[in-house]
């Protein structure tokens, strides 16, 4: 299921998202914003089996949600209403390792009229408060399970061997954690 705000989206998500023999596909138009709408949508309800363990996943979404619009408590809402099992995925961009930069980032978001909340690690790291972290954890996004296919082995951080726990690969050197600047984690809902 895949809930979106943007009209846009949806003409996008209706041809593309066709449910199969394998499995059924459904998009609500939905905000984040509203979690109990999201959660009552009937195309949630008639996609999802809300008593096995589900995955719901929020990436490059939560920094779009301020503090005062109490995202952490809607994370809370939506992993409530999921069974154990289930899964928390989320990244979202941090100002951690280039302040300068993402308050400037910020500016530009906010001059638009586009309210933001990038987060620092521990702020990310309470969206998965009561949850079971997945190794390594929460990392930069190049960090998470880098392999050797992507040019590196995993360092004891989680992150691939190399200057900035990135992996040089045939196209030069990896990202730089400024670079990517994009806390990742996967937590289990006990």
């Amino acid at each position: 299921v895949y809930a979106d705000n943007d009209p846009i989206v949806l003409v996008h998500a209706q041809t593309l998202l066709n449910s199969s023999a394998e499995g059924r596909t459904a998009y609500i138009r939905a905000d984040v914003n509203e979690p109990d709408t999201i959660l009552r949508s009937p195309g949630l309800i008639e996609t999802l089996d809300l008593t096995k363990p589900v995955a719901l996943s929020l990436n490059a979404l939560m920094h779009f949600v301020t503090d005062a619009q109490d995202a952490h408590g809607i994370v809370r809402r939506l992993m409530g209403a999921l069974p154990s099992g289930s899964a928390l995925a989320l990244s979202h961009c941090t100002p951690d390792f280039d302040p300068q930069t993402w308050q400037k980032v910020t500016d530009i978001y906010h001059r638009a009229g586009t309210p933001v909340r990038f987060r620092d690690k521990a702020a990310v790291a309470d969206f998965f408060t009561g949850l079971d972290l997945i190794e390594p954890g929460i990392v930069v996004g190049h960090r998470w399970r880098p392999s050797a296919e992507d040019g590196g082995a995993a360092g004891e951080d989680g992150g691939a061997a190399g200057e900035d726990g990135g992996a040089a690969g045939e196209d030069g050197p990896a990202p730089s954690d400024a670079d990517v600047s994009l806390w990742v984690g996967v937590g289990i809902k006990p």
